[in-house]
């Protein structure tokens, strides 16, 4: 039998910085923008409704305080968790629009209650700053894989006492800009912890379907119990979807993204999806929703369709 996917927004924008001061980032709008372009019809989607965020204030944060927004996604984390867990215990197939890259938080929450899981990270960069490897932090959405795998405040990486969410060596990430795009080279830290990686020279250089292939090696082991599909929009390159936070040069394009994205969706293995951090404010004719949205229905849209 078919698993129902299930729709879930998540815009919660509370992991970026503003864009300009007194404003706040636009990729609270993603799901409302896709929807706008018939995604869930297209993608034979349920309705599973919003897990609406509290609000974005920073207050009087600065730099040395630890993460912003913490008291927030602390509060928000274990309530999308709630909903994201209800469907994958019974058997669905969320496909979560976020919001930024910290709704990763609740996704992972929700799947270490569970049992043990692990995670397809594509992403432009490899959101692992933390205090051992940066002067300090602050951007869970720059954050989020360190605070998974354990690295960070008790608030947000111990929360039920499940830390780590996620283990080091049952992460891969793939789609990262290569080194010399880097402002800050992680890739040796990553390789000495076992967290898989595969930078986009690599995936040029092996073919975007070895790379898939690798990952799953290690996402469809046995010893896991799945593994989670989260896919970032700044992982394509600027020139085909400049609408996100942090664009940078260097990115895959949307031939090679799908050809990483499908052996992982296709695998039964795989339990769910998340996309994050494209920002309608920043895409005034939407062709970003528009690239998107293909790009998630050729994925996802005849994986799961509603019986």
């Amino acid at each position: 039998m078919s698993r129902r996917t299930v729709l879930i927004e998540a815009p919660s924008n509370l992991g970026l910085r503003p864009p300009v001061p007194g404003t706040v980032p636009g990729c609270a709008k993603l799901a409302g923008a896709l929807r706008e372009q018939g995604l869930p019809g297209r993608i034979g989607a349920l309705d599973g409704g919003v897990v609406v965020p509290p609000r974005y204030d920073m207050g009087e944060w600065k730099p040395g305080d630890g993460v912003f927004n913490a008291a927030q996604l602390a509060a928000y984390t274990p309530r999308l968790a709630d909903r994201i867990e209800r469907h994958v215990r019974v058997g669905d197939f969320p496909v979560v629009l976020g919001g930024d890259c910290s709704i990763g938080l609740g996704s992972a929450l929700a799947l270490r209650r569970l049992g043990r899981y692990g995670l397809a990270y594509f992403d432009g960069h490899d959101d692992f700053r933390h205090t051992g490897n940066a002067p300090h932090v602050g951007a869970a959405g720059g954050e989020d894989v360190a605070l998974m795998t354990g690295r960070g405040q008790d608030d947000l990486t111990d929360l039920e006492g499940l830390r780590p969410y996620v283990r080091d060596e049952d992460v891969f990430l793939l789609g990262l800009r290569d080194p010399e795009n880097e402002p800050e080279n992680v890739f040796d830290e990553l390789t000495s912890l076992g967290i898989g990686h595969a930078a986009v020279a690599v995936v040029r250089e092996k073919g975007p379907e070895a790379v898939a292939q690798e990952a799953l090696a290690r996402l469809a082991s046995q010893e896991l119990d799945g593994f989670w599909l989260h896919m970032d929009a700044d992982v394509l390159d600027p020139t085909v979807l400049p609408a996100v936070d942090s664009a940078e040069p260097g990115g895959l394009f949307p031939d090679e993204l799908r050809a990483l994205l499908r052996p992982l969706a296709d695998s039964p293995r795989c339990v769910g999806f998340q996309l994050t951090i494209y920002d309608p404010d920043r895409d005034p004719e939407a062709d970003g929703a528009r690239l998107l949205t293909d790009l998630v229905t050729e994925v996802l849209g005849d994986l799961s369709p509603v019986a």
